[in-house]
């Protein structure tokens, strides 16, 4: 776990459309919204695609140099969901372009969604007061964490790209998939205090949430009864995924499915599907860069005096979460900035404040 943030796991579930965070319900099975509408078992393991590895003289076993490799972290109960069809655009999309996709089904694998000593093997450090953050660093390089938080990090350390798949749940993700990112991105293997951001540790990787809401998109509008949803995403795709230094995509954001007619559905899978046949070109959001910041703690880990000094003349907020009093910037967390939004907030401080 982050030492800067505290890490809350959600363990509740909202049914109400007008809370937003969509428990979307399971949709009438029609072939134009799902690939293969008769019940699945569940599965007990991860779903790949049928590339095949590639046989070394050593004996050992790994891709393709030229092999793309995508790794989709899905959560929903229900292999006749929504967020079960999304998932299955994703996987036949991507696997068209010829990436191997493996894909975690949380709900199937029972993924332990609680961070507890029995993450470790071994000897705990420090007994009396057990620190999860610090104990698995330590587990972490010296190879003791537990057998199912490694196959997750090494699913992440193989994919050049990370779907996040889920219903919004309480604003957030549910919880076995929070676990998920509890226990995997382990401080020292996702992020440290020298690594974090921009300069984080998968920098070279691009990861996105894909979500369902319970909610209409006029609900999530600034003026609308849940607030912003660029407000909703900050620590989602901040507070997470930038942390870590992914390369973030705009979200894809199905609202409200469950009540939506079939025709409407459908037409979100197949956007979906058109989205994905670029999904790779498209640029990341934008983000305020480390190096605006005195990265220390003398220095608070606050903007640097001149560059609040520019900043302090330009209409608007760096970011959603570094709006500095202004107002914020559009679409901040929906959508990736372009060159004429850059010049319209008239952003030449330092030459660029954002990554990009």
């Amino acid at each position: 776990m982050s030492p800067l943030c505290d890490f809350v796991i959600i363990r509740e579930l909202c049914e109400s459309p007008l809370c937003c965070q969509s428990r979307e319900s399971i949709h009438p099975a029609e072939p134009a919204l799902h690939s293969d509408n008769m019940p699945r078992p569940p599965r007990r393991g991860p779903i790949r695609s049928s590339a095949k590895p590639v046989s070394c003289a050593d004996g050992s076993s790994r891709r393709s140099m030229a092999q793309k490799t995508a790794l989709i972290v899905y959560a929903h109960q229900s292999p006749a969901s929504f967020n079960a069809a999304a998932r299955d655009v994703a996987l036949q999309e991507l696997k068209l372009q010829g990436y191997e996709v493996v894909v975690s089904d949380l709900y199937a694998m029972n993924f332990k969604a609680s961070a507890t000593r029995d993450d470790i093997i071994g000897d705990v450090r420090n007994s009396e007061h057990f620190q999860y953050g610090e104990e698995t660093l330590h587990a972490g390089m010296e190879g003791r964490l537990s057998e199912d938080i490694v196959a997750e990090q090494r699913k992440v350390t193989e994919a050049e790209l990370i779907i996040f798949q889920f219903p919004l749940y309480w604003f957030s993700f549910p919880a076995v998939m929070k676990g998920w990112i509890d226990r995997v991105l382990s401080q020292g293997f996702a992020f440290s205090l020298e690594k974090m951001y921009d300069n984080g540790i998968f920098k070279d990787k691009k990861a996105m949430l894909s979500f369902t809401t319970g909610a209409a998109p006029t609900m999530f509008q600034p003026d609308g009864i849940n607030g912003d949803i660029n407000v909703t995403l900050w620590p989602l795709q901040n507070g997470i995924l930038h942390f870590c230094g992914f390369q973030v995509l705009a979200p894809q954001i199905f609202w409200s499915p469950a009540h939506s007619p079939p025709a409407a559905r459908a037409a979100m899978l197949e956007g979906w599907r058109t989205r994905l046949k670029g999904l790779l070109a498209e640029n990341p959001l934008t983000f305020a860069r480390c190096e605006l910041f005195d990265l220390s703690f003398q220095g608070g880990f606050l903007l640097r005096p001149e560059v609040k000094e520019e900043l302090a003349t330009q209409p608007l907020g760096i970011s959603t979460g570094h709006h500095l009093g202004k107002p914020l910037p559009p679409d901040n967390q929906t959508r990736a900035a372009t060159a004429e939004d850059e010049r319209g907030n008239g952003k030449k401080a330092c030459g660029s404040i954002h990554t990009v």
